[in-house]
């Protein structure tokens, strides 16, 4: 009991006085999170898009040419993103960049760390995004594809008026997930000089050395993050998904403009389910 007083007493201390750098570098974390997976939806959803054009071996060759080459370069650009570490994306981008264009291509000051940083995160999240939307893609019905391919759209309105609206709606938890994945890593971003959130920590330890009851502040206030955006995101998905209570339609609109057709009460003479009706139509 006497070490958790002191735990409480020490993260009281640090916020006391360093409560300025948490809170300006969270900012830094969260900002940086979100515009980097934001682009890199964008990416994400560019090459799925590419990555799931439909050709048959009746089209021209330059076009089944070009779309394998697409097909063949969103491939290595995934598989290269997805298999290698963050930080050592970073690493190649801030430090190879300038060093194989002879200086052309540079990273300078805060703006340049700023800039290297989101080109890693957001490049990095394109890479995730890009089989989250072509999963998305494929998963819709091929009915659906074949339906407005019948009346007459073009895969490109295809994609952005049938497609696309139901894709995104179920790729939505992944988006939120790559979200929340960036706001952990970006502490990753120190190995370039990013004063993100975990730059506090390292920055105030090496002061006064208090290691743990930093080390609590920075769990807490990442926990805190990524549950504000999971709650967020349940509240998007909800407001997608529509109300609960609906109401079915039990008449057909159409029909109605073209009129009804009401059978002739039962035992009249122009009433066709009576059986003196049926022998006048056979006398005929």
């Amino acid at each position: 009991m006497d070490r958790f007083s002191a735990l409480i007493s020490d993260i009281g201390d640090l916020l006391a006085v360093y409560w300025k750098s948490y809170l300006i570098n969270l900012g830094n974390t969260l900002l940086l999170a979100l515009v980097a997976t934001a682009i890199g939806c964008l990416i994400g959803l560019i090459c799925g898009i590419l990555n799931t054009i439909p050709y048959t071996k009746n089209d021209p060759w330059p076009k089944r040419f070009i779309l394998k080459l697409i097909r063949v370069i969103v491939r290595i650009y995934v598989e290269v993103f997805r298999g290698t570490p963050m930080i050592l994306q970073a690493v190649f981008i801030y430090y190879g960049l300038p060093y194989f264009s002879g200086g052309a291509i540079s990273f300078k000051g805060s703006t340049g760390v700023w800039m290297a940083s989101l080109i890693v995160v957001s490049i990095n999240t394109g890479a995730y995004m890009a089989e989250s939307v072509r999963g998305g893609i494929i998963s819709i019905d091929p009915g659906q594809t074949e339906g407005a391919k019948a009346i007459g759209m073009t895969h490109f309105q295809t994609m952005t008026s049938v497609i696309l609206p139901q894709a995104i709606r179920n790729i939505l938890p992944q988006i939120g997930n790559n979200y929340i994945i960036n706001v952990k890593d970006t502490s990753v971003m120190f190995i370039i000089g990013f004063t993100e959130f975990f730059a506090s920590h390292r920055y105030i330890v090496g002061i006064n050395n208090k290691y743990f009851p930093s080390a609590v502040i920075e769990m807490a206030g990442y926990l805190l993050m990524t549950l504000i955006a999971s709650g967020i995101l349940r509240l998007v998905e909800k407001g997608m998904d529509g109300s609960d209570s609906y109401e079915l339609v039990q008449e057909d609109p159409l029909t109605m403009t073209a009129g009804t057709y009401s059978h002739p009460k039962r035992g009249s003479n122009y009433d066709e389910r009576s059986k003196e009706y049926g022998a006048e139509r056979e006398g005929r």
